[in-house]
């Protein structure tokens, strides 16, 4: 987890990020995570590790050109930890993120800090987007998948979120090849939200690869 998050407020000028980040390089900051929104003004969000000195940092990123506010706060990590992500139709969805959240509430009083994210989505090239997508998600952890059928493009996203991003997948039990490309498959929509914040808390003995193939 980084150590802690910025908030820039600037002006939307070109060359922002480069000054910014190049001052923290300078006194030895790592950057982890970059956010930038633009409307009328630039908001910049920054998580930063390994610098020892975060308000003298904070000092001159405020003399920055156009800069307006600078802001040291808690990272996004600290706050909302790691992330289940659910994708799927309405009904399974529903019951997965049910299965999740109660779990999730069980760790985080033991003080971990796990946050289940999900939205309900249709269709084999929609979700399969969204399947490769999770990999650009800060925090995301694990996936659900949850559904009726799924195959074609999703299964070839699942192998890639995966193989190449090293991000865990479980499925529900459904028709299609998706089950067959998961690292774990479960009937029980509620229990499958609840191995999958099992599989990520710290403050639990359980390891979904150790089940890897079978199916619940």
């Amino acid at each position: 987890m980084a150590k802690f998050g910025v908030r820039i407020v600037s002006d939307d000028r070109l060359g922002l990020l480069r000054d910014v980040s190049g001052l923290v390089a300078q006194h030895g900051g790592n950057i982890v995570t970059i956010q930038l929104s633009s409307a009328h003004r630039a908001q910049l969000y920054l998580e930063i590790d390994s610098l020892e000195e975060a308000a003298g940092v904070a000092d001159e990123l405020r003399a920055v050109g156009g800069v307006e506010s600078v802001e040291i706060t808690e990272s996004a990590g600290a706050i909302f930890g790691k992330r289940v992500i659910v994708l799927g139709g309405g009904a399974q969805v529903a019951q997965v993120v049910a299965g999740a959240v109660s779990e999730a509430d069980r760790h985080n009083i033991r003080g971990e800090r796990i946050s289940v994210d999900t939205i309900p989505l249709i269709g084999e090239t929609v979700i399969s987007e969204a399947v490769l997508a999770v990999a650009h998600l800060p925090r995301a952890a694990i996936l659900v998948l949850a559904g009726s059928l799924m195959g074609g493009k999703i299964t070839a996203s699942v192998r890639e979120l995966r193989t190449r991003y090293g991000i865990p997948v479980v499925s529900l039990n459904m028709a299609g090849s998706v089950p067959d490309a998961a690292d774990l498959v479960v009937s029980d929509p509620v229990q499958a939200g609840v191995m999958a914040v099992m599989h990520i808390a710290e403050t639990a003995k359980f390891d979904l690869f150790r089940l890897k193939g079978r199916r619940l």
